[in-house]
């Protein structure tokens, strides 16, 4: 049998709907210039409606995180999973991290939610999860095809997001689209021909996601 009525959500009244819609839409913008911590007060005066009205809607923060970049998650999960099915292993993964960064280029709160760790949903987590997984295997096939240094982590794509996110920072109200410059030279040290020992290390897992949740614990996620 169908959902009864009864199961079924019930839509939203039109002044609420659009109440709704403003939140979203203030909310994106905020998050996009200030980060995830911008004030939910000033997203509610935005939106032109009290605080209050914004918790009922989204009782925690991380809901409204959650409901605004839903749609930049699924691209981001898209890019993904065409790079590990790229006939071209070395373009997968270079159309990848141009598909990442294009994604974070005008927002920082994506920036956050890509180079934190931060008190996330299962929802969320799980997609990241995924996505990192899929990165993984991106970057194992351009390695087994001989294009990609073979020296190189997955902790290292982190380094990718990290810089970028300053790089965007200094000048999106210069030359926006400086940060393409940047990836692409990042992209030439990557390839296996100009690979020369390097005099580090790689990061760990555990070191990795201990300056991950170092970068995150000012971020009120949770409130």
């Amino acid at each position: 049998m169908g959902p009864t009525r009864a199961n079924s959500p019930q839509p939203l009244r039109r002044d609420a709907q659009r109440n709704r819609d403003a939140l979203l839409t203030a909310a994106a913008d905020a998050f996009a210039r200030k980060g995830l911590q911008a004030p939910l007060e000033h997203v509610a005066k935005e939106a032109g409606v009290a605080i209050g009205t914004l918790y009922r809607h989204f009782p925690t923060r991380l809901d409204l995180v959650q409901t605004v970049f839903e749609k930049k998650f699924e691209a981001w999960l898209a890019a993904a999973e065409e790079a590990v099915v790229a006939e071209d292993p070395w373009e997968g993964f270079c159309r990848y991290l141009e598909a990442m960064c294009e994604l974070q280029a005008d927002d920082q709160g994506m920036n956050d939610l890509a180079s934190m760790r931060l008190p996330l949903s299962d929802c969320i987590q799980d997609r990241l999860t995924r996505i990192r997984e899929l990165a993984r295997q991106a970057m194992r096939r351009a390695q087994d095809q001989g294009t990609l240094r073979p020296d190189l982590t997955p902790e290292d794509l982190v380094f990718v997001v990290w810089s970028h996110s300053r790089i965007t920072a200094a000048t999106s109200n210069v030359a926006p689209r400086t940060w393409r410059r940047h990836l692409h030279l990042m992209l030439d040290a990557f390839r296996a021909e100009r690979a020369h020992p390097l005099p580090t290390p790689a990061l760990t897992e555990d070191e990795l996601r201990r300056a991950m949740t170092e970068l995150g614990s000012s971020t009120p996620c949770a409130e």
